[in-house]
């Protein structure tokens, strides 16, 4: 996909001299209804949370926006498919010490996903945690008959159960993320609003298209989210001004702007919605859960 120049300012790029003058995140900004409340639960959508870039707000959207979820009334399961295990970290789960996780509901056939799924501290959200152990899978999955469909059946057996899964993928395009994409029914693509960010997106969108192609026809991007956004600088809204030109409405209202609040979360385990409920941070995924709702 052929993304829109964005000037490099590091190399004297141009910068257009409307987003300087302007926020066009706030100019973007509606009313977003409140979504209604559900009678039953499931079967779960399935989202996979996606960029092969490190650093962009993956895991911290994935714990906000499931909490987010849960405060509108929807069961949601968050599953860390990153070997880091910054997933469950940030929601105080010492998977490290943990004797099953993700890696053993992928790689035993015994072993099915409710015996490996933990509880959060909140009512509605529960957590398949991760650690180191599933580097392994990555090689391990390679001698598997349709190997990129192992997640999509771990996942079958609990999928009734949530109306959302959200799935916190690893930094790279390896099988893993491929899993991943091929259980999942849309991508939301965390994008820092910086230079480096945006060049990237291209080839995970690539990547996308032929899983859609060859493994996941259903699959469609849900949405573009801007993280990491700061409207006091000329960069970051040319940048976000860059990406809505080039994805338009694929691009979510809600934008997500620099707090001290999210390292602050890491640390407490918990959700920004719970450790700082009025913040900015909060709020800005609560819009994120109603756009997500209104897909």
């Amino acid at each position: 996909m052929a993304l829109p120049h964005v000037g490099d300012p590091a190399r004297g790029g141009e910068m257009g001299a409307p987003a300087s003058r302007l926020d066009p995140a706030r100019a973007r900004q509606r009313p977003l209804p409140t979504p209604p409340r559900l009678a039953t639960h499931g079967p779960a959508k399935i989202i996979a949370m996606c960029n092969q870039k490190g650093g962009v707000g993956k895991t911290t959207s994935t714990i906000n926006l499931g909490a987010a979820l849960v405060e509108q009334g929807r069961r949601v399961l968050l599953l860390d498919l990153d070997p880091q295990g910054a997933l469950s970290v940030g929601l105080g789960v010492p998977s490290q010490h943990l004797d099953r996780t993700i890696y053993n509901a992928l790689m035993e056939r015994n072993t099915p996903l409710a015996d490996v799924r933990v509880q959060t501290g909140i009512a509605g959200l529960d957590l398949v945690p991760s650690n180191i152990d599933l580097s392994a899978a990555e090689v391990q999955l390679v001698s598997e008959v349709a190997r990129e469909q192992t997640l999509t059946r771990v996942l079958a057996s609990v999928r009734d159960e949530y109306d959302y899964v959200l799935i916190d993928c690893q930094p790279s395009l390896g099988l893993l993320t491929v899993n991943a994409l091929t259980a999942a029914d849309g991508v939301i693509i965390p994008l820092e609003c910086e230079f480096f960010s945006l060049r990237g997106v291209a080839m995970l969108v690539d990547t996308i298209d032929k899983v859609k192609e060859r493994l996941n026809p259903a699959l469609e991007i849900s949405g573009i989210l801007a993280t990491m956004y700061d409207s006091r600088t000329v960069h970051c809204r040319e940048v976000f001004s860059r990406v809505v030109e080039a994805f338009g409405d694929t691009v979510f209202q809600t934008v997500i702007t620099r707090t001290v609040r999210f390292p602050e979360t890491t640390v407490a385990g918990q959700p920004i919605t719970t450790w700082a409920p009025s913040s900015t941070g909060a709020a800005a995924y609560r819009d994120l859960a109603k756009e997500v709702i209104a897909l």
